[in-house]
């Protein structure tokens, strides 16, 4: 069982994320760094524990005000031998750029960002192990074109099932809707995100047949510690 670290960006800082309501984000203060510094939170983690992969959301990105462009080479460079998963609002034809410039970067493409029949035929045709899918539900809604969500053949290797008002809001995760996607996902890799309070939430998903969890407030909270890590890794 994985267990993702969450880093959210807007302008260059690190923020704590609150039900997926992003206008009211703030600094990060954690006891994992000093300062909300996205590297410094990084090597907080690192700190922590061994984690294979770290998610990375690039807020300014996702809602269209530029990204911040240095913010996935900085973290590669501070984190040799982690892969860096980021989302910063990509459509399918800039991940499919993305993917051809061999970058140590894995893109993730959230429906959120997608815009309809265009970027749904362009996902069709990339490569399954070369991106990540984000399938993005706000307020028990699916967010993008429902064409994603209807055709999971065309889902890649790895996705990640969003559910944005269960992020930053330690509510516990949406058990029921994560095995849903899991019988459809054949065998795909689901990961959970939003709403992860501790262990006992991530036993849960795992018995739901979800690969891994995205998480953050649990490790800045404590409430999932180094133990538990290395637990979980053994699931």
């Amino acid at each position: 069982m994985d267990v993702i670290p969450v880093i959210d960006v807007r302008h260059g800082v690190a923020v704590a994320a609150v039900r997926g309501q992003r206008a009211d984000y703030r600094p990060l203060a954690t006891p994992l760094a000093a300062g909300s510094d996205p590297v410094a939170v990084a090597r907080g983690y690192a700190a922590l524990f061994t984690f294979p992969v770290l998610y990375v959301a690039d807020l300014d990105g996702i809602e269209g005000r530029g990204r911040n462009a240095s913010l996935a080479a900085e973290l590669t460079a501070a984190l040799p031998g982690v892969r860096i998963w980021i989302d910063d609002g990509l459509r399918t034809y800039e991940a499919a750029e993305r993917i051809a410039e061999q970058s140590d970067m894995i893109p993730v493409v959230g429906t959120e960002s997608l815009r309809g029949g265009d970027d749904v035929a362009d996902m069709r045709t990339l490569p399954p192990d070369a991106y990540v899918l984000s399938l993005d539900f706000k307020d028990g809604e699916f967010a993008g074109p429902v064409a994603v969500l209807d055709e999971p053949q065309h889902w890649p290797d790895n996705v990640i099932v969003m559910t944005l008002s269960r992020v930053g809001a330690s509510r516990g995760p949406a058990i029921a809707e994560i095995a849903a996607i899991v019988s459809r996902a054949g065998n795909r890799r689901i990961y959970a995100a939003g709403g992860v309070r501790d262990r006992a939430d991530v036993v849960a998903l795992h018995a739901a047949g979800a690969a891994g969890v995205l998480v953050a407030t649990a490790l800045h909270a404590g409430t999932l510690k180094a133990g538990d890590l290395n637990e979980i890794a053994g699931l």
